[in-house]
């Protein structure tokens, strides 16, 4: 049964001409004042236009097909010297013109400006190619944009306005027959701009699209080619080519629609003209009025309809996009934003991992923003397979250090593709600083370091300095010497030493991986059994250096040692997980404990050591430490794929 009573009116869609519209009035009603003058000197061209089919008019009747030259040649006279008010008239209408160009542009500056420095506070000086291209190049073409927009309005207003008084001089009749094929024509050529504004919106953003594709492609040849994706990637620039095809015929299928449009303004109202002259002449149109009303059409109001047509079809369709990117600009950001107030109370006695929640007090004290948050976060590989994270929530505080346990196939290096943003979530929310995963924020953020580390050919120092181009060789000495990297950086004489991938050990590859993103110091660093080659007092040294950075450390750890050094350990079982101190998981996990039942000889922390050279080596260090299995050093939960699950590349090289 439907429901008694006036139905409520469906909502308006906010459309992006709707949404220029409304920011549009106040900026136009705050500049009425330019926006007269511009009319006033528009004036004379109303009076030229006027006088140019008047005077041929009365040209002809009243003085060559009267036998009166001189007074045909007096009204010629004053049609020609109408001309020169109008030209005079440009120089006054460009003058009033800066009064609405420039503000605009300034506007327009400014708004890009606040976005950019709002995403700079919030992302730790991360600033957009998108804020760049709005300041220098799309503030520029809605300068142009709205500039030409504004002198062809203000040229049909006027002209048209010239025009159609004269066909009221001459003769009303005239407008019966002139009217209606413009009305056409505009009817028609106003029903194609929604559908022109979504397609050159669609042409416009599958054209960023791509180039913001070709820009990255451009700065990960390494990456693809170390990872294995060309196939890959090349079908996602297929994808985005066609994408852009199939916008700019679409685009050109609509030009063509505009085309008739233009044709029924212009070339329609002459054409009816001529053949209703017949009857017009025998109704009492004179001869010099029907001439007169042929000039205003062909020398001022058809190419005015058409300048008007093409200036909106092209530019204003432009301008319409590019001006409803700047909508949604924020307010210029304060001098000290404040920061979320978040829960600072230590997990739960059950150890359960839980999200920190707003304090509602006014005059709790204030923490920083957590770096990464995970929001009931559920993950599976595929829609009927179980998931190997349901609902998991946890919050990672800035400068902390957590360790992330479980026997193998438990989901932890899923855990740690989905924190990194590899991965995305199933159901559930991942967050960093407060704000939704991005993929142009993920090098601002973190740094992901894999089991199997990324080295390219190429020298010790530029491999080192690969996420930090700028750093200098004070600050590369330091993260070696802390990270120690000092016997391999002895064993290839200098930081100029050319470094072959295939000549270095593993757990030498993983100590370039970690002085690389020792000196990048991001807000998050993600261990995935990154330190799993070396041995324990190399892994212990290299960590320990990492906790020491500014930034959260997270260590998908494969000894207790990991987990004993950390502030917090999450223990994985598949779904089930816990959080909490070491005391609190040995009283509240069995999982935990029986880990670290099978963690318990560390004996060989105290002896030194360095790298883990071959699998012999590793087998013997295993036999002496009571590994559970061969070819491992004593852990858990370590290998090169978890059980059950699907292995991906990583996408960075580190």
């Amino acid at each position: 049964m439907k429901a008694n009573g006036p139905t409520a009116p469906r909502p308006r869609r906010d459309t992006a001409l709707r949404r220029v519209a409304r920011e549009a009035r106040p900026f136009l009603r705050a500049r009425t004042g330019a926006v007269l003058r511009l009319a006033g000197w528009s004036l004379l061209e109303f009076a030229q236009t006027f006088l140019s089919g008047y005077g041929v008019a009365r040209a002809l009747d009243d003085g060559f097909l009267a036998s009166r030259p001189a007074t045909g040649l007096c009204w010629l006279a004053v049609a020609a010297v109408a001309v020169l008010p109008s030209v005079l008239a440009a120089r006054g209408v460009f003058g009033r013109l800066a009064d609405l160009v420039e503000p605009l542009r300034d506007g327009l500056v400014r708004r890009a400006v606040s976005r950019a420095l709002g995403g700079a506070l919030g992302r730790s000086g991360d600033v957009s190619t998108r804020s760049l291209s709005q300041v220098t190049h799309q503030s520029e073409i809605a300068r142009d944009g709205w500039a030409g927009l504004v002198l062809t309005l203000r040229s049909f207003a006027f002209t048209a306005a010239g025009a159609v008084t004269g066909l009221l001089a001459l003769a009303p009749a005239l407008l019966l027959i002139v009217l209606p094929p413009l009305a056409v024509g505009a009817a028609l050529f106003l029903a194609t701009l929604p559908p022109m504004a979504a397609r050159q919106r669609a042409y416009l953003a599958a054209d960023e699209a791509y180039a913001a594709h070709a820009g990255e492609l451009a700065a990960s040849v390494r990456d693809i080619a170390a990872a294995g994706t060309a196939g890959r990637t090349v079908a996602e620039s297929g994808a985005l080519a066609d994408a852009q095809l199939a916008a700019s015929r679409s685009l050109a299928r609509w030009s063509a629609v505009r085309v008739l449009a233009l044709a029924v303004c212009g070339r329609f109202p002459p054409l009816l003209l001529l053949l209703a002259a017949p009857w017009l002449l025998r109704n009492g149109l004179t001869a010099g009025a029907l001439v007169g009303a042929l000039t205003y059409l062909t020398q001022a109001l058809a190419p005015a309809v058409q300048a008007l047509m093409t200036m909106l079809g092209t530019a204003g369709g432009r301008l319409v996009v590019v001006l409803d990117r700047f909508t949604n600009a924020p307010p210029p950001p304060e001098d000290d934003p404040p920061q979320a107030v978040r829960d600072s109370a230590p997990p739960p006695a059950d150890g359960t991992a839980h999200p920190a929640v707003p304090t509602p007090a006014p005059y709790a004290r204030q923490a920083p923003a957590p770096v990464a948050e995970l929001h009931e976060v559920t993950f599976a590989y595929g829609p009927r397979a179980q998931p190997v994270l349901d609902r998991l929530s946890l919050t990672i505080a800035p400068g902390e250090h957590l360790a992330v346990v479980g026997p193998s196939g438990s989901g932890k290096s899923t855990l740690a593709a989905v924190l990194a943003g590899v991965e995305p979530p199933t159901g559930g929310a991942v967050r960093w600083r407060g704000r939704p995963v991005r993929a142009a924020d993920a090098t601002s953020v973190r740094v992901l370091l894999p089991q199997h580390a990324y080295v390219f050919s190429g020298s010790l120092r530029d491999n080192l300095r690969y996420l930090s181009p700028d750093a200098r060789d004070r600050e590369i000495a330091d993260a070696a010497e802390a990270i120690g990297l000092e016997p391999l950086l002895s064993r290839l004489g200098s930081l100029d030493a050319d470094v072959v991938p295939d000549r270095l050990s593993q757990g030498e590859r993983q100590l370039v991986a970690l002085g690389r993103a020792y000196l990048a110091a991001p807000p998050l660093l993600i261990l995935d059994e990154a330190t799993s080659r070396l041995d324990p007092a190399a892994e212990t040294r290299a960590e320990l250096a990492c906790a020491a950075l500014p930034g959260a450390l997270v260590v998908v750890a494969h000894r207790l040692s990991s987990a004993r050094r950390a502030g917090r350990t999450l223990v994985m079982d598949g779904p089930r997980t816990r959080c909490g101190t070491p005391a609190q998981l040995l009283r509240s996990s069995a999982l935990y404990r029986d880990l670290a039942g099978l963690w318990e000889p560390e004996d060989a922390d105290a002896r030194g050591g360095g790298l883990v050279p071959d699998a012999q080596d590793a087998a013997a260090v295993a036999g002496r430490l009571g590994t559970v299995g061969t070819g491992q050093d004593a852990s858990i939960g370590s290998g090169d794929e978890e059980r059950g699950v699907r292995s991906s590349p990583p996408p960075s090289p580190v």
